[in-house]
């Protein structure tokens, strides 16, 4: 589930400086970011190269081909984690780097660690107690989970990545997909990342189309903002856990972006630009379970909604600088 730190206002007014957005996110983020997400800034919105990204994503890869070491915030400790590899999957993603070697390692490190039906659960369980959040409960014999699973294989298929895992985890995604009734906001996420990478387009046009039907009916997303109390989070979610159109449609060209009107949106993305705080970054609604874990969320948070707003045309490609003043 996506975090929030209840110390945080719900509905945040739009800081009062004057500054553009782009410039006070990046103050906020040499001010608190972790190198790979000051490096991803770089990389998106100062013009900066992508071996620095890479650099940084590689310190936290394991021997086994998997990632770790809280790469997701959510789970702490070393261990390779389906959460960490969806994180590192939409990062090499966004390098155009999701290919070679490392992903066929990988590919093996997941075929090593699926369960009976082919899946990836959340949280494996480990020979040593990590800490985790509270929301990703351990057990013994997790189950496969659409929420980890749909993501993995959506990136990989979107960079036409073709490897023996995928075949028994696709008709996975496909069967939660496609059955899917009672479900839940995060669950609708994941499911949305497959479809938007899986090759079959007419398959996941359809699927996306009911989908979308059944967001509207149980009210998972809050379609207007200035009416949040008419859209209650889902049950186990924090107060204010809510998601929004942008949340669904992070990308113009996503199959979730037609569930929504063309106003419903704008007023979606008003409020993720409105959400800014003081200190330049965006808030996270989840629990904020612990605060290390809290702290290097946000800077995710801030990447992400940045990033949205972005691909809706909402602000400049890069943080403009100053130029020269006159000379004296």
């Amino acid at each position: 589930m996506p975090p929030s730190d209840p110390s945080d206002p719900s509905d945040p007014p739009p800081p009062s400086d004057a500054q553009p957005a782009l410039a006070r996110a990046e103050r906020f983020m040499w001010l608190t970011a972790r190198v790979l997400e000051q490096r991803r800034f770089a990389f998106h919105f100062l013009g900066g190269e992508a071996d620095p990204v890479d650099t940084a994503l590689g310190s936290y890869l394991n021997p086994d081909g998997g990632y770790g070491h809280a790469l997701d915030p959510d789970l702490r400790g070393p261990l390779s984690q389906p959460l960490h590899t969806a994180h590192a999957l939409r990062v090499l993603d966004s390098l155009g780097r999701c290919a070679g070697q490392r992903i066929e390692r990988l590919c093996r490190h997941l075929t090593a660690v699926s369960t009976a039906e082919g899946a990836l659960p959340v949280v494996f369980p480990a020979p040593h107690d990590y800490p985790a959040a509270p929301y990703h409960p351990v057990c013994d014999d997790p189950p496969g989970e659409l929420l980890t699973t749909g993501p993995v294989v959506g990136l990989l298929h979107r960079n036409r990545v073709w490897h023996a895992w995928l075949f028994r985890a696709t008709d996975f995604c496909w069967d939660r997909v496609e059955h899917l009734h009672r479900t839940h906001p995060y669950e609708v996420l994941s499911a949305v990342a497959f479809l938007d990478g899986v090759p079959d387009r007419a398959r996941a046009a359809t699927a996306a189309d009911r989908l979308g039907r059944l967001v509207r009916e149980q009210r998972l997303a809050v379609l207007d903002p200035r009416r949040r109390a008419e859209f209650p989070p889902a049950p186990g979610y924090a107060p204010g856990e809510q998601l929004f159109p942008h949340d669904f449609a992070r990308r113009p060209e996503s199959l979730a972006r037609g569930w929504f009107t063309d106003e419903e949106m704008r007023r979606s993305l008003d409020f993720l630009a409105a959400a800014q705080q003081q200190d330049g970054g965006w808030p996270v609604r989840r629990v904020a379970w612990a605060p290390g874990s809290s702290l290097e969320r946000r800077p995710i948070a801030t990447l992400e909604a940045l990033l949205t707003l972005r691909a809706y045309g909402r602000l400049p490609a890069q943080v403009s600088r100053p130029g020269p003043g006159p000379r004296r």
